[in-house]
């Protein structure tokens, strides 16, 4: 795999999968509470001063390395390296794609915060 970026994850007590080339999206979203007032004029949000990142990884994967990875899913909890702030994180192994005609690999990680 050329290019992208290395992208490590593992179960509670597994060794690290790397999955190299990978394209990373994140979404990260701020919760806010929204507050109605009666007999007023409109609403209020209000911050509740946490975020929630969710990770797409994208690339492609050979079949021993998928098995490996699927592995992982359904371990229940895991653990991936932020690759943007390098820092390990608790993840919801959230959807699994994967196409094993072309080796294309979808992953979702939903930030699970301790």
């Amino acid at each position: 795999m050329s290019g992208g970026i290395s992208c490590f994850i593992r179960s509670l007590d597994g060794d690290w999968l790397q999955l190299d080339g990978c394209a990373v999206g994140i979404e990260i979203r701020r919760r806010f509470q929204r507050e109605i007032a009666r007999d007023g004029e409109g609403d209020d949000l209000i911050d509740q001063g946490s975020e929630s990142m969710e990770f797409s990884l994208t690339g492609r994967i050979d079949l021993p390395t998928y098995l490996k990875a699927q592995t992982i899913f359904r371990s229940g909890t895991c653990w991936f390296i932020d690759p943007f702030e390098e820092q390990e994180i608790k993840v919801c192994f959230a959807r699994v794609r994967y196409n094993s005609g072309s080796n294309e690999f979808e992953f979702l990680l939903i930030e699970d915060v301790v």
